[in-house]
Formats: C-alpha cells, structure tokens, sequence
C-alpha cells in the first residue's frame, strides 16, 4: 500500500500558509514533508512532531510547546552554510513543527545505503563539513544530542548529483530537536534516552549528560561508519548497544579495512575516547585535527596507504583498489568551501632582473652618445632600486609574525601553523598547573615576534598538572616515613596518636591524604601515629545475660550500649560486641551488645473439655512442658496459665483432668 496515500497530511494547509505537497521521511521523533510556501511560493520542508512525543496532560504539553518554541528560536539565529536553516514553528492537530531550508540531495544514510563505505577523502571531506556546522552551535552554546547519518544530507554539486562527494556540500539539521523532546521525556518520566544508540556517548548512558564532547564522540562513529561501512557496535537490544559505547573501547577503522592509513585510526580513537575528558574539546577542534588528517593524506611523502576491498563471500580476502590520494580542503571548488578556507598558497617567486654587463667597446659606444648616457642612467637608477628592494627584502620584507600559538591543543596549534606556512617541531615537555596537557605552554619565536616566513617554531607541550603519589608509609617509624616522604618531594607532619591492637607505638597508622593520593609537589601529608594497645581489653560477653554482662562491664569502666535483635536465645542473651572480645580500648569507651528479644511468644489454646491424654499432647507440641494433675487418663477441667495467654516456649503448663 502506497504509504503517501494513506498519510492524512497530505494536502493540509498549515497555519494558513505551508500545503503539504509529499512525504520525505519518517524518523524516530518526527516526520519530514516538502510543502509549498503559498506566501513566498517556494518549497521549503517541514518536519512535524509524531503524537507519540508529545504530552498527553495539559501542563505538560503547555510546557513542551514553551520549551520547543525556546528551541526553535534558538535554531533559527543558528545561521551558517553547512546547517539546514529554520524558517518558522508553529502547531497542527495540537503537535509542533518546523519549517525549514528544503535541501536537494540525499541524507548520509542514504548514500552509505548505496555506496557501503566511503574513500578516506570523501569521509573526511563530509567530516569537514559537518565538523564546521557542530562548531557554529557549540560556539552558540547548542549540543545537537543525536549526530547521525540521517541527520546529514548531502546536496547536490553543481556538476549533478553526489557522485563526487568530496564537491558535494553538506548540511546538518535537527540541532536541539533531540534536547526539546526529551525535556519533555523528562517531565513524563523522567529517565528516557532521546539519542540513536549506535552512536550515544557513554556519559549520555550513564549519567544523562551532554555537552560537546558528546557531539564529538557521535560524530567519531559516524566517521567510523563512513570508513568501514558499519557501526562498532550491533545488538538484539538497543540497551545491549548503549551499553557497548560505556563498556568497550571503539576498535581502529583498520581492523575491519586493513591498509586504512593510521591517521584515520587516530583520528577516530580521539573522538571516540569513552572519557569525555581526554576527547577534543569541542567540533572546532575536532576539526582542526580533521584538517591535520587530510593534509597528511595529501602529503606524498607520508601517502602510503592502500585501500583494500573485499567480496561479499570472501570478506578476509584483501584485495588492492587505489591509492589514498587526499585531495587537500584548498583544493575544493569555491561554492563549496568552508568559510575559513582561504584557497590556495604558493611561495611567492621574483624573476631575476638581468645585470647589466658587457665588454669595454660596447661600453664605449653606450656612453658616447646622449642616448647611451641616458640609458646608462636608466639602468643605474634601476639598480639603485633593486638594491633597495633587494635589501628591504633581505632586512624587513621576507620576515612575518610569528602567530599566537600558546594554550592552543596539539593538533589546533599544528592546523594553524600549517595554515600559515610554519613549520611545527617540539621541545621536550614540561609541567604547567595552568596549561591543560598536550597543549602548547611555551613557543620560540613567542607570539608577535618576527619569523622568516615558511620558518620554523618550537614548541613545548603541557605535561599538565606535576603530581606525586602519597607513599605507602604506614607501618613505618615516624623518621623512616618522614625520610621516605622527602625523597617524594612531600613534607612530613606529625599528627596525633591514637590506640592500635597491632601496631606499636610511635609507629604511623595512617596517613592524611591517604596512601596512593596524588598530591601536589610540596604538599603536607599529616601522619597519625600509634600510641601502642590501649589500656583495657575487652571482656568476652557473648552468651551472658544482659546484668552480668552490666556488672562486668562496669567494672572495667566502659559504657554497655544495647540493641535488640529477633533470636530463638533466652530474653536478653548477648548475641554479639563490638569491639569483639581481646581488642584494646580506652577507659570510657562505648561497647554495643546485640541482644536477643527472645522466642516469639504463642498463644495458648483452650484445652478444657479434652481429653488428658490429647490435650497433654497438643500442648508439647507447641513446645509447652505439661504437667498433669489428678486423673491422666480424664477429662481436661482446668487449664493453668489459661487459654488464649501469650507465653514463650518452654514455659510449663498445669492442667487438671477428672
């Protein structure tokens, strides 16, 4: 059945302006149509919220649409090329939608469809530019929260089609979309995951948190995706997949497509770091380290990789396809470059000047006529201008500044001085309290300071914070942990003493930070040391009742603290100390009791009126001793505690027969 058919939009008007001419697509949140902007007569696409996400109570559905028009405002000031522009929002039928920039072409999910996997060039090329839109909303202080091939469309070149991808420009949509319908998750339940789970960060898992390293960790499995032709990590539950993402590192691209060039192994083991901590910072420099990527792809010198394919019913067998030949960002035609690219650069080259020269006759014949002297002249005047030139170039002219490089990362540093024509070698590294390591905390030229342009400089990367782990000292005298906390570059301090069963005195027990705690070079670290046993030992009172359990206690100078606990042991039997019995304690100090609240009691029953025999027997049962008066062999007529009385087991019972 044809799907559009069925679809009731179809052919809607909406807000009186936008009709619904076709469906595009349907995804987990939201449906996208093409419709006609009556008003401006232009195609735009809207995407409408499916009932399924939107509230069902009035509060909060009033609620959703506020937080979904807060979002769509923020979108719409969201303006950069490689991201699909909103136009307007508004509600039909009671859900909201977006009208947006309708881009011809297909989404990555449909070209991936098609093609498997892609080259390295065209994976990077795409990366690029999704790397510079993630960018343009983390600068603007948005996460997108669901980076995902469907959520990247692919635009037709102008040559037609997307046949060449690296010319193809890119367009990601959906920034907050995910974040405005799981605030109202939130509201419903609490604790749903809005992201697609073959790309969700383990922090999103674990603690529902995203900034823009989680951005950056998606799109690290996109390019994954991209490169090998599948997602890491595959499951018969969603659930089974997030949890991959938190407990297993993401293979290299290489190990599924041998040859790949180590680069993009790197590439994607930094974005996809399962601690947010050690990603790059945001898609900005996610980006910068992608531009490193594809200039070392187009660098002959390190472009050695083979590509491999492999058969669908031999997928081991590797064989040889192309060679990796990146076609670097300058290269790119100009409607589809990146806002930053500035094109092509090339040395400047001078052509050489002729010096004038030549034999004693010629020279003659020149300077012997008005003309000649004039040409002389001329070429006298000529040289006194190249050698002006020549020595401002010398002396000024093929000198530059050298560009600010200090606390940039790693990988921003090297894209920026590559950028500029520099040349990148490194310093040993040192510790910096301020700089974040591998970044760069010094440079040679500094900043500002003239460089001979194409020159080099040196830089130092941050090792981050110098820390030292607090020693294993305990155990030890005071002056053999002292020595040994020196030689650690820490102080030693002398704390106070307290009991210990095991240890003498004077020896230390424990140490403030703990042992194994990293600690800034020049820290204190308080010992505490032993004072030997402690002057009284503790009684053992287990099995004793709770009053001679008292007395003993009180003869020792020690304060009994009770607690009762459900036991079968007579009423008020110590159970259990702490301290437990031997360990030495100061006079004064609390031991706690656990003691029994006895059997449970029973209730008596009525045996009047039965026979001895029988009733003897029901109460022994019971766990009642019986003792028989009179006739054994008559008729129960009294009964001594009487019926229904509640009584412990073992508690005797009289009854009298006739």
């Amino acid at each position: 059945m044809d799907t559009q058919v069925a679809d009731t939009l179809l052919g809607s008007l909406l807000d009186g302006r936008y009709r619904i001419r076709g469906r595009v697509a349907r995804g987990g949140m939201a449906t996208v149509y093409t419709a006609t902007d009556e008003r401006l007569e232009r195609t735009v696409a809207v995407k409408i919220i499916h009932p399924s996400q939107a509230p069902e109570t009035h509060a909060r559905a009033a609620g959703f649409m506020a937080r979904f028009t807060d979002e769509a405002k923020t979108i719409a000031r969201l303006t950069h090329p490689n991201v699909v522009a909103v136009y307007d929002q508004g509600t039909y039928r009671g859900l909201p939608y977006l009208v947006m920039e309708y881009v011809r072409g297909r989404t990555l999910r449909e070209v991936l469809a098609e093609r498997r996997r892609l080259h390295p060039d065209e994976a990077l090329a795409i990366m690029e530019q999704m790397l510079a839109a993630i960018a343009a909303a983390h600068r603007a202080g948005l996460v997108h929260r669901d980076v995902k091939p469907e959520n990247v469309l692919v635009a037709e070149a102008p040559t037609g089609g997307v046949a060449n991808l690296v010319d193809s420009v890119v367009k990601v949509a959906d920034f907050g979309l995910a974040r405005a319908v799981e605030a109202s998750a939130d509201d419903a339940d609490g604790n749903q995951l809005m992201a697609t789970v073959a790309y969700v960060a383990p922090e999103l898992v674990t603690d529902g948190y995203a900034d823009a390293r989680t951005d950056v960790y998606s799109a690290g499995i996109v390019l994954f995706e991209m490169l090998t032709g599948r997602v890491p990590y595959d499951g018969d539950r969603p659930v089974e997949v997030a949890w991959q993402h938190v407990d297993r590192d993401v293979p290299a691209p290489s190990t599924l497509v041998p040859a790949l060039p180590r680069v993009l192994d790197d590439l994607v083991a930094r974005a996809t770091r399962r601690d947010p901590g050690a990603r790059p910072t945001d898609a900005g420099a996610l980006l910068a380290e992608v531009q490193v990527a594809r200039e070392d792809l187009g660098n002959p010198n390190t472009r050695t990789a083979v590509l491999h394919r492999f058969t669908d019913d031999a997928p081991a067998v590797a064989q040889p396809t192309m060679v990796v030949a990146a076609v670097r960002p300058a290269e790119r035609p100009a409607w589809a470059r990146l806002p930053d690219d500035d094109g092509p650069r090339q040395p400047s080259r001078r052509r050489a000047q002729p010096a004038p020269g030549g034999p004693a006759a010629w020279w003659a014949r020149l300077t012997g006529t008005p003309r000649g002297r004039l040409s002389v002249a001329a070429a006298v005047v000529a040289l006194g201008l190249l050698a002006a030139v020549g020595g401002w170039w010398v002396g000024v002219g093929r000198y530059t500044v050298a560009p600010q490089l200090v606390s940039m990362t790693k990988a921003e540093a090297q894209a920026q001085a590559n950028r500029a024509g520099f040349t990148i070698v490194y310093a040993p590294p040192r510790y910096d309290d301020t700089v974040p390591r591998d970044s760069v905390v010094a440079q040679d030229p500094t900043s500002a300071a003239k460089i001979l342009k194409g020159g080099t400089i040196t830089l130092t990367l941050s090792l981050g914070p110098e820390r030292f782990p607090v020693p294993d000292v305990v155990g030890k005298e005071f002056e053999l942990a002292e020595a040994e906390l020196n030689g650690a570059n820490l102080v030693a301090v002398k704390g106070s003493a307290r009991y210990d069963d095991n240890l003498p005195a004077g020896v230390v027990v424990d140490s403030n930070p703990k042992v194994g705690a990293e600690v800034k070079p020049g820290s204190k670290v308080t010992l505490v040391l032993s004072k030997g046993r402690a002057p009284v030992t503790v009684p053992n009172l287990v099995g004793k009742n709770l009053n001679d359990a008292r007395a003993t206690l009180d003869r020792l100078g020690l304060v009994l603290t009770e607690t009762y606990e459900d036991s079968d042991k007579p009423k008020d039997e110590v159970l259990k100390q702490s301290p437990a019995s031997g360990a030495g304690v100061e006079r004064g100090a609390k031991v706690r009791l656990h003691l029994s609240k006895g059997p449970p009691q029973v209730n008596l029953p009525r045996v009047v009126d039965l026979p001895c025999q029988q009733a003897k027997q029901q109460l022994e049962g019971l766990g009642f001793p019986v003792n028989v008066q009179f006739n054994p062999n008559g008729i129960v007529r009294f009964q001594n505690p009487g019926e229904n009385s509640p009584l412990p087991p073992g508690t005797p019972v009289t009854i009298g027969c006739l």
